[in-house]
C-alpha cells in the first residue's frame, strides 16, 4: 500500500493583507502571510499492490460528483466496499481523492479558484440518488423507494462522507487524472457518475493507457455534435474512434421513472454508446432491473446486493480477458 498526490502545478498568490491570528490554541497572536506559493490542481490516490494479482491491469477507482474514494472503501452499514472486493478478486487496485476533493486538498477562492463551492444536503442527495420519495422528516430522509436496496437505516453515514465541490473545474481535474494513467497505466477505469464521464473522456484523451471503461452510472458523457452522427459528419466522428477500439460497460440501477434527471443523464450516455457502436467498438449495457436484480440506487457499490452486481462488472472483464 503507498499514497500518492499526482499531478497539479504551482500558483502564486500576491498583496493578501497580512493577518494577526492565534493558530495555535493558548500560543498568542503571530502573524499571518498567506501570500506565496501553492500546490494547486493535484490528486490523491491510494495504491494497492497484491503479492500475486490474477491479472496484470490495476483498477483505477473514480468517486463521483461531491464524494471522495471512501465510497470503495466500505459502506454506510459497515460492510467492506468493492476495493476489498477487486483486490480478492486478484486486482491490483487504485482509490483516487480527485483534484479539490478529501485529502487531495483544494485552494483558497476566490484568489485562486474563482468561485466559491457549491454544496448537496441531505434532501437533495435522498431523491437525486434515488433512495426514496421526498416529504423529508428534517434529517434528509424521505420515505424509501418499496424494495430498496441502499441501507436506508445508515443514509446519515452517507451524508457524512460528501464533501463540497467546485463547478468548473473538469479540465483541471482530468489533467490530473491524464497524469494517473501515465502513472499506473495500462489499466481498467472504474467510475461511477462524474468519476464515469471521466473515464469515458480517458478513453479518449488516452487510449493507449486504458483497456476497459466502466461507467456506474456515469454522467458528463462526451458530447456527439450534431452532424457527427451521420455520413457528412465523419470527419468529426473520427475523433471517437480510438475510444472505439476501447470495451465500454454502463451499469443501471432501479427506480428511474421517478427521476427525469436521471432519465436525461442515461439518454446521453445512450447517445455516446451508441456512436462507439457506429465506430464498430464493443460498448454494453448491464441494466440491472433487466438483468433481475432489482431495488438498486445510485450508488449500487454500496447497496446491500452490491457484491452481486460487481460480480456481474467482474464476469464482464474476464471475457474481455482483462
Amino acid at each position: 500500500m503507498q499514497s500518492h498526490f499526482i499531478g497539479g502545478a504551482q500558483r502564486t498568490v500576491r498583496d493578501l493583507p497580512i493577518q494577526h491570528r492565534e493558530v495555535v490554541r493558548n500560543g498568542g497572536e503571530r502573524p499571518l502571510d498567506m501570500n506565496g506559493s501553492y500546490a494547486v490542481g493535484q490528486m490523491y490516490a491510494m495504491e494497492y499492490r497484491l503479492a500475486h494479482p490474477r491479472s496484470p491491469l490495476p483498477v483505477l477507482l473514480w468517486h463521483g460528483g461531491g464524494m471522495t474514494g471512501a465510497q470503495w472503501e466500505s459502506t454506510p452499514d459497515g460492510r467492506q466496499g468493492w476495493l476489498w472486493r477487486l483486490l480478492e478478486a486478484g486486482h491490483d487496485v487504485v482509490v483516487c481523492d480527485a483534484v479539490e476533493r478529501g485529502r487531495a486538498g483544494w485552494a483558497m477562492f476566490p484568489e485562486i479558484y474563482a468561485e466559491a463551492p457549491v454544496f448537496r444536503s441531505a434532501e437533495e442527495a435522498w431523491t437525486l440518488f434515488r433512495i426514496g420519495h421526498g416529504a423529508p422528516s428534517g434529517d434528509g430522509v424521505g420515505e424509501p423507494f418499496v424494495g430498496q436496496r441502499f441501507p436506508h437505516e445508515n443514509f446519515g453515514a452517507l451524508v457524512r462522507q460528501m464533501v463540497p465541490r467546485w463547478l468548473g473545474h473538469e479540465a483541471m481535474a482530468m489533467a490530473a487524472y491524464d497524469a494517473l494513467l501515465e502513472q499506473f497505466g495500462p489499466c481498467v477505469v472504474l467510475g461511477h457518475s462524474q468519476g464515469g464521464g471521466f473515464a469515458a473522456h480517458a478513453a479518449i484523451r488516452k487510449p493507449h493507457l486504458v483497456r476497459a471503461v466502466v461507467g456506474v452510472e456515469p454522467t458528463g458523457m462526451p458530447v456527439v455534435q450534431e452532424g457527427q452522427q451521420g455520413q457528412q459528419g465523419q470527419e468529426g466522428a473520427d475523433a471517437f474512434a480510438p475510444a472505439s477500439a476501447i470495451p465500454h460497460l454502463a451499469v443501471w440501477g432501479d427506480h428511474f421513472a421517478h427521476s427525469p434527471q436521471w432519465q436525461k443523464y442515461r439518454a446521453q450516455t445512450d447517445v455516446y454508446w451508441q456512436l462507439l457502436r457506429r465506430l464498430g467498438g464493443r460498448a454494453e449495457v448491464l441494466d440491472l432491473p433487466a438483468a433481475g436484480i432489482t431495488g438498486n440506487s445510485h450508488f449500487c457499490m454500496l447497496d446491500t446486493n452490491g457484491d452481486e452486481v460487481l460480480g456481474r462488472v467482474l464476469a464482464w472483464l474476464e471475457r474481455l480477458g482483462r
